[in-house]
């Protein structure tokens, strides 16, 4: 029997059932019929990030950040550089703590930025501070449970 697994599409936030095997496939939403991994983080506010947690099955890694902070403009880049390389292992987001602070608080981030990786809709890392593209990657990888 296949495995399969649940995706929030990035676009219309529907939840699609996709097979293990055709993750590598380039799947579309079956309601916006856009690519369920864009190879670029999605931006989500606090709803988005909640239906994230809660219905995306796969790993999903958010860059907490804010638009006055000069790291976190620094580190902007590398993150996008690193979204095709991770995806479709991982999803990768990013919070603005500025436009959610409910959210930010609530998981407790005190520096920005900061990656956290949750699976399974637990936070099961946390990294602060900028990182290039290949550090990225790496801790990444190195969080993901085998």
């Amino acid at each position: 029997m296949n495995q399969a697994t649940h995706l929030v599409c990035p676009h219309c936030g529907a939840v699609n059932r996709v097979p293990q095997e055709r993750l590598a496939d380039k799947p579309v939403c079956g309601k916006c019929a856009q690519p369920l991994f864009t190879g670029q983080p999605v931006e989500l506010d606090q709803a988005g990030f909640e239906r994230h947690l809660a219905r995306h099955e796969g790993p999903l890694l958010v860059d907490f950040w804010a638009p006055w902070c000069g790291p976190c403009r620094a580190m902007a880049p590398a993150y996008e550089q690193a979204a095709p390389q991770l995806e479709p292992a991982l999803r990768l987001a990013k919070v603005n703590t500025e436009a959610a602070p409910e959210l930010s608080a609530r998981l407790g981030i005190r520096s920005i930025p900061t990656l956290a990786l949750f699976v399974g809709g637990r936070e099961v890392a946390r990294q602060a501070g900028a990182m290039d593209s290949r550090g990225i990657v790496a801790w990444a990888r190195s969080k993901l449970p085998a």
